[in-house]
């Protein structure tokens, strides 16, 4: 036990130095819109999991674009590594993407009054995914914050059956739904999963304080006020966790 604890504490210490490296950046201009479909391109492309034609290689949809959908692009050095789609679904707006293989899943959630993160179209550059294996701690630190900015019921993961013992393992994920196969875009079997957010966050802080975040960099990530334009944020994980003073620290001193 306290040489699996060790290995997590190791773990999560390098993870801590990779975001001093990442920025994050809310996508809704069309140039980085453009750079975002370009990886969910490759990244589907190497990965077998979408019909895709060659004379239509920008992977951009109408839900892109949705009053409740966040699209965000995550740079480390400056370089887009990966991409992901949160659809923050409630009762009263219940577009997402997971409903669309799993309906009754989803209203079901929805009809007992939950709101929901919906993480979907995540994709990284597969031409550094063997150079940066932790990509997906990375990009899905984003849909922690969002589940603590909306106070979301439920974080849901529409994932390969092969991906499952994954969020099993770090978010304790629930079993919600067994693989399905899509008749739309995707030719991979999908299953659909859950996290009890409200329960589960608490103890994921505390295994992996990386995922922590200050209230501010989620205000910046998700308000779209007039006056939160979309901004480059870098994270507040080591701030969050080790309480530096925030003396000279301020949002504008994260955001560019």
């Amino acid at each position: 036990m306290a040489t699996s604890q060790s290995a997590t504490n190791r773990f999560s210490d390098k993870l801590m130095e990779l975001l001093d490296r990442v920025e994050y950046r809310r996508v809704e201009t069309g140039e980085d819109m453009e750079d975002v479909a370009r990886i969910r391109y490759k990244a589907y492309k190497a990965g077998a999991v979408m019909h895709l034609g060659e004379e239509s290689p920008l992977l951009i949809d109408e839900v892109d674009f949705d009053s409740h959908a966040y699209v965000f692009g995550i740079y480390y050095d400056e370089r887009l590594i990966s991409t992901v789609r949160l659809h923050h679904v409630t009762p009263e707006h219940r577009v997402n993407s997971s409903g669309k293989i799993f309906p009754d899943e989803l209203n079901a959630f929805l009809d007992a009054g939950m709101t929901l993160i919906d993480p979907v179209r995540l994709a990284a550059d597969p031409e550094i995914w063997n150079e940066m294996p932790a990509i997906p701690y990375l990009t899905l630190r984003l849909a922690t914050m969002a589940t603590d900015y909306f106070q979301a019921d439920r974080c849901l993961q529409m994932v390969k059956p092969a991906h499952s013992a994954f969020y099993k393992r770090v978010f304790d994920a629930d079993f919600v739904a067994s693989p399905k196969s899509n008749q739309g875009k995707f030719i991979i079997d999908l299953m659909l999963m859950a996290t009890r957010v409200k329960e589960v966050l608490p103890k994921l802080y505390v295994r992996f304080p990386f995922f922590k975040s200050e209230a501010f960099e989620r205000r910046m990530m998700f308000d779209r006020s007039a006056d939160m334009s979309p901004l480059t944020v870098r994270p507040t994980a080591r701030l969050a966790h080790f309480g530096t003073s925030r003396i000279q620290i301020g949002a504008e001193s994260l955001a560019r």
